[in-house]
């Protein structure tokens, strides 16, 4: 009778998913305002420049979550990611380039739609464009001016700003006070009521280009930050939808400002907020403007995009991670070690490379990820079912160490960093199937040479055979079932 993997627990009590709400502050039960169905809202990236490790790490997060939501709960979820394709920075940097400001935003937003790709970023369901969308933006302005909640500028600028003091749960999301808060410096203050009053739509200045512009009855101009994801997400998801999410970053102002026009206007909007933290280096948040920023396009060609997905999914989303040389290195030797297993499990019998639907999955793996995503409590269960697995095929137990194999499949699909999916064995993500069937062919070829050495007694020819694998990077294991190899990853000066 062959054993299922030795961590594989007794069964516990199936728990709720709960998550960790920024607006109340505390853990709360996961409960979709439609039955079966989740609609999800995620700030993407403002176009202004390459993505880098620091700007992608939400994407990852909210990745795992929907992944999650769907796989883990059989949710129906309906991901809405936005792309800021017009604001200030924009403006100034393609002004500063020579470049037209659309050409600058289009040139970035593809290097961020090619940076999500090479990790493993599942495709958003709908990915809108904020200057596809003035229509939407114009209809929810007009609506917060006729209840009272925003006012055209009385200088005839064209701009158009929301009236914090009209609005009594402003700052509720963030829990502060007006009187606390610094003065809004998304506009000029020219025509406001009150300092903290935030702009939904910017009059046009002499100074920017023509084509940035849209007209209005309040006059030419553009949209505010906030405005865009309101009316986009309200477009997309209607009135009232489940989850916003985005960078911790994101709180205030742009977060607290939605949540206030939104609720201002009549609508429900998101029911839960939740914020990922920060990657820093020494400290401080990566960003361009600190010089430490390291951009996803430079890393993949140091290191495996699927070593990158893993460093950014292995802690918990709302805890930091610090970057320091050596940490792609650490998180390309957890890949190794679960890729190497199932190598070994795969030479030994066939195994597929992605989890049947409803594949059954370690309950403490489900208790880990309905607790509020804990995604390094869930990666601990895949490596203590890998080093199960490794020992059932040391002993010779094929069944077992299959049924490790595909638990340890069905597990980092979820999180993403599945080394069998196409996803990272294909193309220049990976290694391909076809490569590896032919080096497989190969090393079993030296290992057949090995073992006819051993078996003549001659000693140092099947020593010398073994010596020169190692030095192309492969080592032999010797077990019961026969001699196994595995590709050993070695470290090069690029990734320190």
């Amino acid at each position: 009778m062959s054993r299922r993997w030795a961590t594989r627990p007794t069964r516990l009590p199936r728990v709720s998913l709960r998550l960790y709400d920024t607006a109340t502050r505390a853990e709360r039960e996961f409960q979709p305002l439609e039955e079966g169905k989740v609609g999800m809202y995620i700030c993407g990236l403002t176009t202004q420049g390459a993505p880098h490790i620091g700007h992608v790490r939400f994407a990852v997060a909210f990745d795992i979550l929907r992944r999650w939501l769907t796989v883990g709960h059989g949710y129906q979820v309906t991901l809405v990611r936005n792309v800021t394709d017009i604001d200030d920075k924009i403006l100034r940097k393609a002004v500063e380039a020579g470049q037209p400001w659309w050409a600058w935003s289009y040139r970035h937003e593809r290097a961020t739609s090619e940076a999500l790709d090479l990790l493993g970023v599942l495709p958003a369901t709908y990915e809108p464009r904020a200057t596809g969308h003035i229509v939407e933006m114009v209809e929810l302005m007009d609506t917060l001016v006729d209840k009272g909640h925003a006012y055209a500028a009385a200088d005839d600028s064209g701009d158009v700003y929301f009236d914090v003091r009209s609005w009594p749960e402003y700052g509720s999301l963030t829990g502060q006070s007006i009187e606390d808060m610094a003065p809004a410096e998304d506009a000029d203050p020219r025509g406001k009521r009150d300092p903290r009053d935030f702009a939904l739509w910017k009059g046009h200045k002499v100074d920017e280009p023509a084509d940035a512009q849209w007209p209005t009855h309040f006059g030419a101009g553009r949209p505010g930050w906030h405005l865009e994801c309101s009316a986009m997400a309200r477009r997309y998801l209607g009135d009232a939808f489940d989850i916003h999410g985005g960078g911790i970053d994101l709180r205030f102002p742009h977060h607290e400002n939605e949540q206030a026009q939104s609720r201002a206007a009549g609508l429900p909007f998101a029911s839960h907020w939740l914020h990922n933290a920060w990657v820093t280096v020494k400290g401080q948040k990566m960003g361009k403007s600190l010089g430490n920023a390291l951009e996803i396009r430079v890393l993949t060609e140091l290191v495996r995009p699927l070593a990158v997905r893993y460093y950014l999914s292995a802690a918990h989303y709302r805890s930091m991670i610090e970057y320091h040389e050596g940490s792609l290195r650490e998180a390309e030797a957890a890949v190794d070690r679960i890729e190497g297993f199932l190598d070994r499990v795969a030479r030994a019998r066939p195994i597929a490379a992605l989890p049947a639907p409803g594949a059954e999955l370690p309950e403490a793996f489900r208790a880990a990820m309905d607790e509020d995503l804990n995604v390094s409590g869930a990666l601990a269960v895949v490596h203590d079912t890998v080093r199960a697995g490794n020992t059932a095929l040391d002993e010779g137990d094929l069944d077992a160490a299959a049924a490790a194999a595909e638990a340890v499949v069905a597990m980092t699909d979820i999180l993403g960093v599945n080394p069998l999916s196409p996803t990272w064995r294909t193309g220049a993500t990976g290694e391909g199937d076809e490569v590896r069937e032919a080096l497989d062919a190969l090393v079993r070829e030296r290992l057949a040479a090995r073992a006819a050495a051993r078996a003549a007694r001659d000693f140092a020819a099947a020593d010398a055979i073994r010596d020169q694998l190692a030095g192309l990077g492969i080592a032999v294991e010797d077990t019961p079932a026969g001699p196994q190899w595995s590709l050993v990853r070695r470290p090069t000066d690029a990734q320190d």
